[in-house]
């Protein structure tokens, strides 16, 4: 058993593609349809399941899988504390981030990092909060970034910063000027808000709710740019953390509003349990926790 077919297997469960395992590791599809059925044989279990949508793992190809994932990043892991020994840090820190954190929150981080350790490459991936649990608990990134961070026995849970919610409008609307506004002003207000599934709209809906707000509703998306567009054009007004919005306070073109209330969105790092991490991680995870205290 060598490292690279635990490797195979691992991109065709997260592919769920024959031909594309088969691409990123430059090998034939046929090579790849071996190698599982060579695992299959000597664990005596059947390890994917083929059907016309693809194929997906099986109970057992599911335990293997993990296991596997748990190898890749030892062996990786010690490939990097290897390489440190002469005191240099490189390789990849992988990061999956929500849209309203990441971009916002990572550019003077990045910044910092790769002065500090110009030899560590950064990926990271904005995704939407389900993905960037699916992609943690797998293994496709080192760690994620979420708002309202879920309990599960699969991850550890680091909290990160908390976000002030304001109300965020137009400069010409009636509520723009005043320092501070109580929730319950918004309840004739035309609103844009995220998409019913996202977190922080499940959060506002409730904090709406227990104010006694039924919300108008008018637009809603998955895209806090998107979201900020359609208010700066006089479309409706929003909630959303204060900081998502600094920039486009100073030009002018958006204004932000403190309840009278205090409203606050928690942002937490996420990792798998037992994540053996590089020493690139490790770093890059020192400069969030320091940032975040700061």
């Amino acid at each position: 058993m060598h490292i690279e077919s635990l490797k195979v297997f691992c991109d065709l469960i997260d592919t769920r593609s024959f031909s594309k395992a088969a691409e990123k590791n430059f090998i034939s599809q046929s090579a790849v349809s071996q190698q599982v059925r060579a695992f299959e044989e000597l664990f005596e279990r059947q390890l994917v399941e083929r059907h016309r949508k693809g194929l997906s793992p099986t109970a057992a190809g599911v335990i293997f899988y993990q296991g596997c994932r748990d190898i890749l990043e030892r062996y990786n892991a010690l490939g990097e504390e290897l390489k440190n020994l002469s005191n240099i840090v490189s390789g990849q820190v992988r990061i999956a981030t929500i849209y309203s954190v990441g971009l916002h929150e990572f550019s003077h981080i990045v910044k910092k990092f790769i002065k500090a350790y110009p030899q560590a490459n950064i990926h990271i991936e904005y995704s939407r909060a389900n993905k960037v649990y699916d992609d943690v608990i797998n293994g496709t990134n080192d760690f994620g970034i979420v708002a309202y961070p879920l309990p599960s026995p699969q991850l550890e849970v680091i909290p990160f910063r908390s976000d002030r919610l304001a109300l965020i409008c137009f400069p010409e609307h009636r509520l723009a000027q005043l320092k501070s506004v109580d929730i319950g002003e918004l309840k004739d207000e035309r609103l844009i808000g995220f998409e019913r599934d996202i977190p922080t709209r499940k959060a506002v809906d409730k904090i709406l709710r227990d104010h006694k707000i039924i919300p108008d509703y008018v637009m809603e998306f998955d895209n806090i740019e998107t979201m900020k567009s359609y208010v700066e054009a006089g479309q409706g007004i929003t909630i959303m953390p204060r900081a998502t919005v600094e920039h486009e306070i100073k030009s002018g073109s958006l204004r932000a509003v403190n309840f009278t209330q205090t409203f606050m969105r928690p942002i937490g790092i996420i990792h798998r349990k037992g994540k053996v991490f590089s020493t690139a991680t490790s770093k890059f995870l020192e400069l969030l926790v320091e940032y975040a205290s700061a």
